[in-house]
């Protein structure tokens, strides 16, 4: 079969193994996509020879083991683990789930969906008309806005640099959207707006609790997308930080966050039975129309474009939203 390697930084070739072997708990799978997460660039990006990456995989079932039960050859399958950028994947059943018979195989990508809705749980409303910020309107941050829309924020700001990621953020449920720089000047909470701070317990100056918002979700992975959504937090408000921040360290104004007494939320799920419980959810969710959450998996890629669809997956080439590169069906 087919599997992608890397040769070094940023440089991948494909090359023949054998079909992986499958024991009598586990399920052979042969891939159709695999989807192309932002996590894994700045690892591509640094990659030595011999890496391999990959773990957003959908497919069919080639073949069960014989204490497998609920599934059979050619049942569509997604979920966690097993790999990804190759022809044949092995899954645990308890890690996988059944792709709805209405889904696009694009759509039933499961493991980015389970990340989305973990993260959203961890903001979920405190009261039906919320209003919320998000930052950063890639696919992880369009799919919350759908999402967040859903559990019942009503008003939903999204902010982005780029004009057309914001325009997507219409089509998914912002009620307002901004870049950066055209940002209100009530939307953030910093030392600027709040002008000189009050520690005598006498009152405020400025109104903290009501400059900026009570609950902000950060999704660029950026030094500068976290500041931004830290300063858009209100005194005593909650950041979600679900950008994946794993090409260096962060330094943040904490003085700042001190200052506010805010909660910072890690978004981010390690608990692998929840999030594969969480997978069927969200396969469920979108397959009943709760969660208007398809067609962005908008470029798909053969395993020899690995690399050049790395490039187009940082840069937002061509409408870039979600990439996906074909296995072997």
């Amino acid at each position: 079969m087919k599997r992608i390697e890397m040769t070094g930084p940023g440089k991948s070739r494909v090359i023949k193994v054998p079909v992986p072997s499958y024991g009598d708990s586990e399920i052979l799978v042969r891939v159709i996509y695999t989807g192309i997460c932002h996590s894994e660039y700045y690892p591509w990006l640094t990659a030595k020879a011999g890496q391999h990456f990959g773990h957003e995989a959908v497919g069919r079932v080639e073949a069960v083991g014989k204490n497998v039960s609920g599934w059979k050859a050619g049942d569509r399958i997604t979920g966690l683990g097993g790999g990804g950028y190759q022809e044949y994947i092995v899954m645990n059943p308890d890690k996988a789930c059944h792709v709805p018979d209405n889904l696009a195989d694009e759509d039933a990508i499961a493991e980015p969906l389970a990340c989305i809705m973990s993260a959203c749980l961890k903001m979920k409303p405190k009261a039906i008309g919320d209003a919320i910020a998000v930052v950063g309107c890639g696919y992880m941050g369009l799919g919350s806005i759908a999402l967040l829309k859903a559990m019942g924020y009503t008003s939903i700001v999204a902010v982005d640099k780029r004009r057309e990621a914001l325009k997507n953020a219409v089509k998914f449920g912002a009620t307002e959207t901004y870049i950066p720089e055209e940002l209100p000047v009530y939307y953030k909470l910093n030392w600027e707006t709040m002008g000189m701070p009050d520690l005598t317990r006498d009152g405020y100056k400025t109104d903290i609790f009501h400059l900026g918002f009570a609950n902000v979700l950060e999704f660029t992975g950026t030094p500068d997308g976290l500041s931004l959504a830290a300063e858009m937090v209100c005194a005593h408000g909650r950041l979600g930080i679900g950008g994946y921040h794993n090409d260096g360290l962060r330094t943040v104004d904490f003085k700042l966050w001190n200052y506010k007494a805010m909660t910072m939320i890690n978004c981010h799920e390690r608990r692998i039975e929840y999030e594969a419980e969480l997978c069927k959810r969200c396969l469920a969710l979108i397959s009943q129309g709760v969660w208007n959450f398809k067609g962005v998996t908008n470029h798909i890629y053969e395993m020899e474009e690995f690399d050049r669809a790395n490039r187009e997956m940082e840069a937002h080439a061509d409408g870039y939203i979600k990439g996906a590169v074909r296995g072997g069906i």
